[in-house]
């Protein structure tokens, strides 16, 4: 594949869904060939997202098969653009969960691209890839939808790729692409930090991800779940406090952590009432 990049595309291996039964199953199709200012990405890792399970069952309404989801991207630079500056072979590189945006609009001028006014272009499923000029298929492929990290070679665009320090193990990157920021997200922009009072709803891959970013930043951490079979996972992840949320604990429940929370993130992916965990807050907390 690296050889036929200067000219014809990139073969390439995908795993796609080709209903709702999510029946995975490898195909082969085309990624563009390198353009100016595109980095080719040998694919190592990709993580195995909720979002992707919502799509590739269809669970919004929208999802176009065959799909190739993925938006968790780590792997290693074998080629670039003849005017790219971010990255050179051998560098690891990691893609999140949108590959283009208009980079006209108000949005995209602040590097908010992911609100681009137009539509940024998502990493998987995007149709048309191309309305923004930096996210074509590949011969034959040109007006698919984008497809994602299920795969054995990526081209992005170097504005859209992030690098990743050598030092950083390329097996642990991938939900860093999109778990993470969703997390470091909404902690920075509502201002946590030493001695913010934390609480985090739900202990799976986001929840994880809160817990440990919290308490990078300094933050008093509090895991609230409806199972106390969470608590060893809390604690062996450096949260300070620990809630059961259905009172069948021994432990901690809401009622004894009323008012005590800055900031809690919700991550609860199934369907929950929120007014019980509004007593948590302390007087201009939030719960996000």
């Amino acid at each position: 594949p690296r050889e036929m990049a200067a000219a014809d595309g990139i073969e390439t291996i995908g795993m796609a869904a080709h209903d709702d039964k999510c029946n995975f199953k490898p195909v082969q199709f085309m990624r563009r060939a390198l353009g100016e200012y595109d980095v080719h990405i040998e694919m190592q890792y990709c993580g195995v997202c909720h979002t992707d399970l919502h799509y590739a069952k269809n669970d919004l309404g929208s999802t176009q098969y065959p799909i190739i989801p993925g938006h968790e991207l780590a792997g290693i630079c074998v080629g670039v653009g003849a005017k790219v500056t971010k990255f050179k072979k051998g560098d690891k590189v990691g893609v999140g969960c949108f590959v283009d945006s208009c980079r006209e609009c108000a949005n995209c001028a602040k590097g908010d691209e992911q609100y681009c006014a137009k539509g940024c272009t998502l990493t998987y499923q995007s149709a048309p890839p191309n309305k923004h000029g930096r996210a074509k298929g590949g011969p034959g492929f040109e007006n698919n939808p984008t497809a994602g990290g299920y795969s054995t070679q990526f081209v992005v665009h170097e504005l859209y790729a992030i690098k990743i320090p050598n030092d950083y193990p390329l097996e642990m990157a991938g939900p860093l692409m999109c778990a993470a920021i969703t997390m470091y997200d909404p902690l920075k922009y509502f201002g946590a930090v030493q001695g913010t009072r934390v609480g985090i709803m739900g202990l799976g891959g986001l929840g994880v991800m809160g817990v440990k970013l919290a308490k990078a930043l300094g933050c008093t951490v509090t895991v609230i779940s409806s199972t106390e079979r969470k608590e060893a996972m809390a604690n062996n992840l450096g949260a300070d406090h620990f809630v059961c949320s259905t009172g069948k604990t021994k432990g901690k429940t809401l009622a004894d952590a009323m008012g005590t929370l800055d900031l809690v993130l919700d991550t609860i992916a199934a369907d929950h009432d929120l007014k019980q965990y509004m007593p948590l807050l302390a007087p201009s907390g939030r719960i996000i």
